[in-house]
């Protein structure tokens, strides 16, 4: 058989197959071999696989890369604890301090708080471990233990990237929402952690109540948010109790954590955000112990100075959340982030981020505590080339380090400074790619394949002579769900398809997309009469 373009006499079968090969040339290969082999693949790929056949879920163990040494952790493990016994941390709130001093820590006259070796080590041995952050639909619960790796947004941007304009403008609740709705839907973001905040909510409690409503009004899947001040904190409990139905509901499951930069590094308590933590905790909720420095300028310049200060600081933290009550849930969170020390700007898509964030996983699986870690942000304005390398290599190095929650792993760009829709359903592919990446490679016989290699070479007949492809091989057909991760919005078609589909444009198609999802109901919505009563309860802002 002769392709459309080969030269005269060429025979097709004298061609290699190349992997990218499309659905025309394929089904001319397949012919006689198999009938109706596309229609075949295109109703295997419509329907729809139960999650112990997908090819990628939340949850699957990375820890494959290690940048650091069983030495290397020990020296970080023994640097941090000397950090906590000889310099300690400054500015906390009165009540933190009777909290921690009545567990063991030593108030100095210098005003700061020490830890001693024997303190951090008995908060650690009761330390919540192998916790679950659950959605309010069942489905999306997130098991947090050894190397499971989940992904979700983050990260309070300020403003929202206009990709057709090529601008910048200030975000919204409604984009808050909007950014709900969309996590919702897609598979391999996990959880939504606030991506930016509310522009147009100038009073704050009201700010932090509606981040709340519009979050769970978007999205079934787990939520992180952040509270400007602990007196704002009970009347988003309260309507955290209303949407669970009740408070013993609420306990039993709570569907949101509390994001809480407990520290202003380097070595400092942040007074306010500590007084929120504590009535988070009276409130049932998980918290993120969130410690951000940056390297060469709140942190120190080296990726190894900047791990232990991280570590130094969330050890500080789990001994006072489990001197306030022993076992509560609380995430890890060491977010050391890089500098560009020629400017001083903020880098977070580099591959010293990268690197920062696959050391802080290691020191997590070395406490056997649920841990947390930035990556997937990008310097990049615009979803973009630039976007697309930084997002990628830190999604992969973080997932192949095992890091239990890998937060801004998309959507942001500009340092954190803007979030964008487009780029974060784009980032669902990205992800999914990344995911696959922590799968791995499965080694057994019938991976290995040697009796397939047999039927395709020398054939089943007794001739002697195989099909010499394995598209239409058994194994093949059946693997090509379970095995392989298929892009949403990535093109794969030749030049010439692409062209006869009037060259489809990547961002062009997540504009169609967003705009597709957002114009459909989400399954978070609230009933009705429960929304009625939110809104005669509170100042709501979202139509």
């Amino acid at each position: 058989m002769r392709r459309e373009g080969d030269p005269e006499g060429a025979s097709f079968d004298a061609f290699p197959i190349p992997l990218h090969e499309t659905p025309t040339m394929t089904e001319q290969i397949r012919t006689g071999r198999r009938a109706g082999g596309r229609a075949a693949r295109v109703a295997l790929r419509a329907a729809p696989l139960t999650q112990d056949k997908r090819p990628i879920r939340p949850g699957m163990s990375g820890g494959t890369y290690k940048p650091l040494s069983d030495a290397d952790i020990a020296r970080i493990h023994e640097t941090a604890l000397q950090a906590l016994e000889q310099i300690g941390l400054v500015d906390a709130p009165q009540s933190g301090i009777d909290i921690m001093v009545g567990a063991g820590a030593v108030l100095g006259d210098d005003g700061r708080l020490r830890f001693p070796r024997a303190l951090v080590e008995d908060m650690l041995a009761v330390a919540g471990r192998d916790i679950t952050l659950h959605g309010r639909n069942a489905a999306f619960d997130m098991e947090l233990s050894g190397t499971k790796v989940h992904y979700g947004t983050a990260g309070a941007a300020v403003h929202m990237v206009d990709v057709l304009g090529r601008d910048y403008r200030e975000s919204t609740v409604q984009d808050l929402f909007d950014a709900a709705k969309i996590v919702n839907v897609l598979d391999n973001v996990h959880f939504l952690q606030r991506p930016m905040v509310c522009r147009d909510i100038v009073d704050n409690a009201e700010m932090d109540l509606n981040t709340v409503y519009a979050t769970t009004r978007g999205t079934m899947k787990h939520i992180g948010t952040s509270f400007t001040e602990a007196a704002f904190v009970p009347d988003c409990v309260e309507l955290l109790h209303m949407i669970a139905g009740s408070e013993e509901a609420w306990r039993a499951r709570p569907f949101m954590s509390n994001s809480n930069c407990f520290v202003v590094p380097p070595m400092k308590f942040a007074t306010d955000a500590c007084s929120v933590m504590e009535v988070c905790i009276e409130a049932g909720m998980p918290v993120l112990l969130l410690s951000a420095g940056m390297a060469g300028a709140t942190a120190p310049s080296t990726v190894a100075g900047a791990i232990v200060q991280a570590v130094a600081e969330c050890l500080a933290g789990i001994v006072y959340v489990n001197a306030i009550k022993p076992g509560h849930p609380a995430v890890f969170g060491t977010w050391p982030f890089g500098l560009d020390l020629r400017t001083g700007a903020m880098s977070v898509g580099s591959g010293e981020q990268a690197l920062l964030t696959a050391g802080c996983a290691q020191m997590h699986q070395f406490y056997g505590l649920p841990g947390g870690a930035a990556a997937g942000a990008s310097d990049s304005k615009l979803p973009d080339m630039q976007a697309g390398w930084e997002q990628m290599c830190s999604n992969v190095m973080a997932g192949l380090s095992g890091l239990n929650m890998v937060y801004e792993a998309a959507g942001m760009h500009a340092s954190l400074l803007g979030f964008c829709h487009e780029s974060l359903i784009l980032g669902d592919d990205l992800i999914g790619q990344a995911q696959r990446c922590v799968r791995g490679i499965e080694v057994t016989d019938d991976t290995l394949g040697l009796e397939v290699m047999k039927a395709t070479c020398l054939g089943t007949d007794g001739s002697g002579k195989g099909p010499g492809h394995y598209l239409g091989h058994d194994q093949t057909l059946s693997l090509m769900e379970s095995n392989y991760v298929y892009p949403a919005l990535g093109d794969r078609t030749s030049p010439k398809e692409w062209a006869e589909k009037d060259k489809p444009d990547l961002l062009e198609n997540a504009v169609a997309r967003k705009d597709a999802i957002l114009a459909a109901p989400s399954e978070a919505e609230f009933d009705p009469m429960l929304d009625a009563a939110i809104r005669k309860r509170f100042t709501i802002h979202l139509a």
